[in-house]
């Protein structure tokens, strides 16, 4: 018989370790007493199964399916960051699942014990994710809005969320005290110049990590539902080809920001660079396919949490 090599007989061995561990389940001890050999033979025989690829690992769970197409999310639009949770078929919540994650990753960050900036915009799911954040005390960061926390009534807006992060998180926050809309160009270049507006704006510019939602455009989108647009304004923002919207900003099809009047009026921090922030989109829903597909395309954002139906659509654009 012919005497098998060393460099087969370890590969042997190793796939015998490997087996054990991820098989059968067995502790790197017992592999050694099973093998006759030492717990770190035992250790470095399983890590030469992983890196020899003699050992598959296939996660038997519906989440596999989840962490699947966040790969292929990242891989064909180019993310830092992208989070796929489960679809609820039977869920009328626009929030459920992608609030829960959003919130654990505003929690990740906000943990770092190295100082950061923050940038947080508005809307209704994105308020859902800040709503569950634990108490926290992180005073080394800084926390800044995006967007106006004035409503077009003067009342303050609803889905602002640097408040709701105020009472749960002890860090400083910076709001931004304007309309969400200015009613002209000329206003918001006004408002814009004054010393404590102007410093809210480099802040802002300065985020670590940003987070927004992303909305829809429509009579039925959240611009022309919470009383910031109307009717025939918003109509003719979708008849020039405008997808969707970011803290105000609109933008067409490929993601590019219009040169339009609406644009001309919004008092938002423009969107932090994706080269220097990991700007995170959170929104699922057909109805927002259009306004997320756009916004990946135009590269507005470079991380997204979403549910499976959404990410299948995204994939098959």
């Amino acid at each position: 018989m012919a005497k098998r090599s060393d460099t087969q007989g370890r590969l042997d061995d190793a796939a015998r370790a490997g087996w054990l561990y991820y098989v059968a389940g067995r502790t790197q001890d017992e592999i050694a007493a099973a093998m006759g050999i030492s717990r770190q033979s035992a250790q470095r025989l399983v890590s030469l199964a992983v890196a020899e690829r003699l050992i598959k690992v296939r996660l038997d769970h519906p989440i596999a399916a989840c962490l699947e197409l966040a790969e292929k999310l990242k891989e064909k639009y180019g993310l830092r960051h992208a989070e796929v949770v489960p679809s609820d078929p039977s869920g009328s919540s626009s929030t459920i699942g992608i609030a829960e994650a959003a919130a654990a990753e505003i929690e990740r960050w906000l943990r770092r014990p190295e100082p950061i900036v923050l940038a947080v915009g508005t809307g209704r799911t994105l308020k859902a994710a800040v709503d569950q954040l634990p108490p926290m005390e992180c005073p080394q960061h800084r926390i800044v809005s995006l967007t106006g926390n004035i409503g077009p009534d003067g009342s303050a807006a609803f889905y602002n969320v640097i408040f709701s992060m105020a009472d749960a998180i002890k860090a400083r926050h910076f709001p931004m005290p304007l309309p969400v809309l200015c009613s002209s160009a000329e206003e918001r270049e006004t408002l814009h110049d004054q010393a404590l507006v102007r410093s809210t704006l480099a802040l802002g510019s300065e985020a670590a990590a940003t987070f927004v939602g992303i909305g829809e455009l429509g009579v039925d989108g959240p611009l022309c539902v919470d009383g910031f647009l109307g009717r025939e304004e918003m109509q003719s923002l979708v008849e020039s080809g405008a997808a969707g919207e970011i803290c105000g900003w609109v933008y067409d099809q490929q993601g590019r920001l219009l040169d339009n009047a609406v644009n001309e009026r919004v008092a938002s921090v423009p969107i932090p660079s994706r080269y220097t922030s990991s700007v995170i989109g959170i929104a699922k829903g057909q109805r927002k396919i259009k306004a997320i597909a756009a916004a990946l395309r135009g590269k507005l954002i470079n991380g997204i949490i979403t549910d499976e139906a959404s990410a299948e659509q995204l994939l098959r654009l």
